[in-house]
């Protein structure tokens, strides 16, 4: 037996229960993976609430790092004792091991530890994503991502620099500016006590920028859209502060032609072959320092609620792993 995550219903943090499982032999196609770390992310409390519905009872995690401890029959690149991290696909990183299909796996290096490893993978790919696909940026642009001292946001702080982008974070205190700013923002507005819309104008000669990437939801949609130049692009991939509410395509008219993107890692990794290639840059960016990956949160697995409740309450910054 070995211990893991489960819930019965949707809910709070206390829907989380820590109880023994059992895990069989890999199956065809599939490892068994023995974790040394558990990500923590946003969307993990999306599926424990039921914004982001699954079969219950279910599991929740998707992110981990381990070690490969059995291989099943048809696996090919992947053997035992093989150094392993992976973001999404089906929910059940919280555990101590989990059997799973090696569709989202790829091997850690060895210069990257295993809490590294796991706090990165999601976060760091969906940096990846975010500024070279969904928006690709060749240096010089002006952009504002918001939540800039969280986990996702402080990875964007330090790519974007790396890549000649000026930056403009907000965030909801004076300690997460002095993070945000020390990661390589270029501007920080504090939203609790500056209207962001008139400080990225103001920043930005009038003009907006072209891009925003919005993972706050509601309580920033349509701020989000009055910051953006004609044409400009509103990158929402998360709802942190709950679902953007309905609105009318005159919105984005209204505003100069606005162009609006609602993305998901998954759909950026689907392939084995993007997945190398993403995770390939993660894993360069980050060994040659121009990234580093700031956990400034730990908790045990056992205490998961905890950790939840302070990822809702933006007690948080930086990235947040769980401990088997």
């Amino acid at each position: 037996m070995s211990k893991a995550i489960r819930m019965a219903r949707n809910g709070g943090p206390e829907v989380m229960e820590y109880v023994d499982v059992e895990v069989g032999e890999p199956g065809p196609g599939e490892v068994r993976v023995r974790h040394k770390a558990c990500g923590l992310n946003f969307i993990d409390v999306y599926f424990r609430n039921g914004q982001y519905p699954q079969a219950l009872p279910g599991a929740l995690g998707q992110e981990a790092s381990g070690v490969i401890e059995a291989v099943g029959a048809g696996v090919v690149g992947f053997r035992e004792g093989d150094r392993v991290a992976y973001a999404g696909g089906p929910n059940g990183a919280y555990s101590e091991v989990r059997v799973m299909a090696t569709t989202f796996l790829v091997k850690l290096p060895d210069t990257i530890d295993f809490e590294t490893g796991a706090a990165m993978m999601l976060q760091g790919m969906t940096v990846q994503y975010l500024l070279r696909s969904t928006f690709p940026l060749k240096g010089g642009e002006t952009i504002l991502f918001h939540a800039a001292a969280g986990g996702i946001g402080l990875i964007a702080c330090q790519w974007a620099k790396a890549l000649g982008v000026t930056m403009i974070g907000t965030v909801s205190s004076p300690e997460k500016a002095a993070l945000a700013k020390a990661n390589g923002c270029a501007h920080v507005i504090n939203y609790k006590t500056e209207n962001f819309v008139e400080r990225v104008k103001e920043i930005t000669g009038g003009k907006g920028v072209p891009v925003v990437f919005d993972s706050i939801g509601e309580d920033t949609f349509i701020g989000s859209l009055d910051c953006l130049s004609p044409r400009g692009l509103m990158v929402s991939f998360g709802s942190a502060s709950g679902p953007v509410s309905p609105f009318t395509l005159k919105e984005l008219v209204s505003r100069g032609s606005l162009y609006l993107t609602r993305p998901s890692l998954g759909s950026y990794i689907a392939t084995r072959a993007e997945l190398d290639s993403r995770s390939g840059e993660l894993f360069e960016m980050v060994a040659s320092g121009k990234v580093k990956i700031d956990i400034h949160q730990r908790y045990a697995l056992k205490d998961v609620a905890q950790a939840h409740a302070d990822l809702e309450a933006r007690k948080t910054t930086g990235s947040t792993i769980l401990i088997p």
